[in-house]
């Protein structure tokens, strides 16, 4: 049951715990805590039954990754985002999906989708080359989604535009290593990626246009609530509850240091009621922040499974509160750390690791806030929402 996938990670917690510096020393999750979470299932949690999957609800694959994250950042971001490729793979070509998944169902598939790659159309599929950023988890993973624009035999886009959703082998890429130092979310070893000349067979594409609209879905035939979900609410889903669930583990670190600490003043910070005062605002932003993010995906979930459309307004909307529910707690998650003292800089107190993976989780480009809110306004004044870059993502 989906359920016992949280509860097999939170009985590894102290053995992720243990292994978090030395994952964000290699810039990679350790080879063991990446075969714990393999194990645990959480990146099944998604997938077809008829793959090995469990087709879980998405509100327990975010309460998940949540938990997962609160306990080890890197680890709760590789199980929000490799954790939805299966999803998006349950409504792909059949023969694509025996293929990553026939022979192995614990197949772990990595991305970027940013059409960083240009495909030109040869006989049988394309010919794609390029260069992604951001391939969060790629070292632990078979097969990847990459993005691409199509192009013409010179490299000039076609015109309209179109872009893929591509799915090769490892064989197909390259991982460059030493491409991933940064000052968070380390251990995620999201390396960037290098495809030169490779063939890649038209089923093994996906429509882009067509996967964020809906129309590849349903032109799949998929009959599950799960697989007609939009992909603006499920692609975000696991990275924002990664982003909220770190925000839980700043708290949950941040009260076992301040039980005993002394403050500045001499006083006991169980004593200063100006720190409590900020500690139970600052708990009660990251629960009302993981409320907004579960009811959210809950309320989507309820209006597909009843047949509803979900339309541009309905999902600017989602995307709206998805976005400002990271942001919140994360800006919770600052108060925290800001009333923990001098100690707290320590590389040694695992809170500043909580406290720098959270913000990291902020600059990841579904939390961006200008679009969403702006096509969420115009929508809720009864505007159309003009074609271009306000329905990114949404």
């Amino acid at each position: 049951m989906p359920h016992e996938v949280l509860d097999r990670i939170v009985a590894m917690a102290d053995t992720i715990a243990a292994d978090a510096d030395a994952s964000d020393n290699q810039a990679r999750l350790t080879d063991d805590m990446a075969a714990g979470l393999r194990g645990s299932g959480i990146i099944r949690m998604l997938q077809r039954k008829s793959h090995g999957g469990y087709e879980a609800h998405p509100r327990e694959f975010a309460e998940t990754v949540m938990g997962t994250a609160s306990i080890y950042g890197s680890a709760g971001w590789i199980g929000g985002i490799v954790g939805v490729h299966p999803w998006q793979l349950a409504f792909a070509d059949p023969r694509v999906q025996d293929e990553v998944l026939g022979e192995d169902c614990n197949t772990w598939m990595a991305s970027p989708y940013m059409p960083s790659g240009l495909a030109v159309p040869v006989e049988g599929g394309y010919c794609m080359t390029g260069r992604w950023h951001f391939s969060s988890g790629t070292d632990h993973c078979d097969w990847i989604f990459l993005g691409a624009m199509v192009a013409d035999a010179h490299g000039q886009m076609v015109m309209p535009p179109r872009a893929l959703h591509v799915i090769m082998p490892r064989s197909d890429y390259h991982i460059i290593e030493d491409s991933w130092d940064v000052v968070g979310l380390r251990g995620t070893g999201s390396k960037d990626i290098v495809v030169e000349d490779a063939f890649i067979p038209a089923y093994r594409t996906m429509d882009a246009g067509g996967v964020i609209g809906g129309t590849t879905a349903k032109e799949y035939g998929v009959t599950e609530t799960l697989y007609k979900m939009p992909w603006s609410t499920m692609f975000p889903l696991g990275i924002t509850a990664a982003t909220i669930g770190i925000a839980e583990g700043v708290l949950a670190h941040g009260l076992a240091f301040q039980r005993e600490r002394v403050g500045a003043a001499g006083t006991m910070v169980k004593d200063d009621p100006y720190v409590l005062h900020s500690i139970g605002e600052a708990a009660a932003e990251i629960d009302a922040a993981r409320q907004q993010l579960l009811s959210n995906v809950d309320r989507i979930y309820d209006l597909v499974d009843a047949g509803k459309e979900i339309d541009f307004a309905l999902r600017a909307e989602s995307r709206r509160n998805q976005v400002r529910s990271a942001w919140r707690a994360v800006r919770a998650a600052d108060e925290i750390f800001d009333h923990a003292g001098g100690s707290a800089l320590r590389m040694d107190n695992p809170l500043q690791r909580f406290w720098r993976d959270a913000h990291c989780g902020l600059h990841h480009a579904i939390h961006v806030t200008s679009t969403p809110y702006h096509a969420a306004a115009l929508s809720s004044l009864g505007i159309d929402v003009p074609p271009g870059p306000l329905h990114v993502m949404i």
